[in-house]
């Protein structure tokens, strides 16, 4: 099994609270009849979720992402330039605004 695949596995092993609480309103097809995929390997990267259908990656960022604005604004560009959108919610939003973050992956989806 490719390494990236290994990491994915491992990553969904360990989500953070955010990617679970998330992940329990995304999967099943629970938002509007979408597929969505955990910790999916897309253009090198793993992204967080992934609805491939709609060509849409969702990315939660949590404090350690302040330092790294650069990183994510190069990983972003790679994964649009692969032919997805990107949006991007803080951890604490998902956790404390969800019915919000929800609100804005449907309006990506469409």
């Amino acid at each position: 099994m490719e390494e990236i695949w290994k990491n994915a596995r491992s990553l969904r092993n360990n989500a953070t609270d955010a990617e679970q609480h998330l992940w329990q309103q995304l999967r099943g097809r629970q938002l509007a009849g979408y597929k969505f995929r955990r910790q999916y390997p897309i253009a090198g990267f793993i992204a967080d979720f992934a609805c491939i259908e709609a060509r849409l990656v969702v990315e939660l960022d949590g404090g350690q992402h302040v330092e790294r604005t650069a990183e994510d604004a190069a990983r972003t560009r790679r994964i649009e330039c692969n032919g997805y959108r990107v949006p991007r919610f803080w951890n604490d939003d998902v956790l404390v605004d969800t019915e919000v973050v929800l609100g804005e992956i449907l309006r990506s989806l469409k």
